[in-house]
């Protein structure tokens, strides 16, 4: 679909479009998309806020053709989505999959999902900084976040369940980055986004996240790396702590709040 996709042209100027407006705190900054259907991709803009998501769907030549020739307006996709009605939020350097809580019933209660691409291929990646301080564990960071500075790094392979990537896995202060050059398996956790991490010997590390997968236990995410250089055990220790020490943070805050409530 995607190949398909890419080689159609829809007649409009590839360009993408990166606003930004300061308006006190106020941010926005919108992409030309297209936004990928069953049957017909569409070309729109898609917009992110302080407040949430839209897409609006952008007519074609042809379609400004035929509103010419009859009466009315055309009837266009608009959409909009605040961050709470956002299931998880995905995203690529090129691709955009916004998931929400609405189903589908004619696919036994599926999850609506949203897919888009940037016109120009240009990269969706300039959001991170946006979209982290927005989502919690639904934002899916799936590109190497180039401002994070590690601590220690190590290469490795990660193992898929047809092919797997090859790459460097970088610990830093406060994220984790999986660094490769095949689209769409980086990644970028905010160490609230792991929910465990395991190892089973100096060469293998296991890491657990909140990511969305159907197919595996609890719908988390496990990524399973085979590491090319030993792992130092102390290295392994503190990495353990850190993801904990978080865990017990966040576990505190919540007896709190609930105290808090019930007085």
């Amino acid at each position: 679909m995607e190949r398909r996709s890419q080689g159609r042209s829809c007649g409009m100027k590839l360009v993408l479009l990166v606003v930004t407006a300061m308006l006190g705190n106020a941010v926005e900054i919108r992409f030309e998309v297209r936004h990928e259907r069953a049957l017909k991709d569409h070309p729109g803009v898609l917009t992110f806020d302080d407040q949430g998501v839209s897409y609006e769907q952008v007519p074609t030549p042809k379609q400004q053709k035929k509103e010419a020739s009859q009466k009315g307006p055309l009837r266009l996709e608009r959409v909009r989505w605040s961050y709470t009605d956002i299931q998880q939020l995905w995203i690529a350097p090129h691709k955009v999959v916004l998931t929400t809580y609405r189903d589908r019933k004619w696919l036994l209660g599926v999850d609506k999902e949203y897919e888009f691409f940037s016109q120009t291929g240009k990269s969706f990646d300039g959001l991170y900084p946006l979209l982290k301080e927005k989502l919690d564990q639904r934002f899916v960071a799936a590109m190497a976040d180039e401002s994070s500075t590690p601590l220690w790094e190590i290469p490795v392979k990660l193992l898929g369940v047809v092919q797997g990537s090859e790459g460097v896995l970088q610990v830093g202060p406060e994220r984790i980055v999986y660094r490769t050059a095949l689209p769409g398996l980086s990644r970028t956790w905010r160490y609230q986004d792991i929910e465990n991490i395991s190892s089973s010997g100096p060469f293998q590390l296991t890491l657990t996240s909140f990511e969305r997968a159907q197919a595996q236990y609890g719908s988390r995410k496990g990524f399973n790396f085979q590491l090319k250089q030993r792992l130092d055990e102390k290295r392994y220790e503190l990495l353990w702590r850190r993801l904990n020490r978080d865990k017990g943070l966040r576990f505190l805050h919540d007896i709190d709040e609930r105290t808090s409530s019930s007085q």
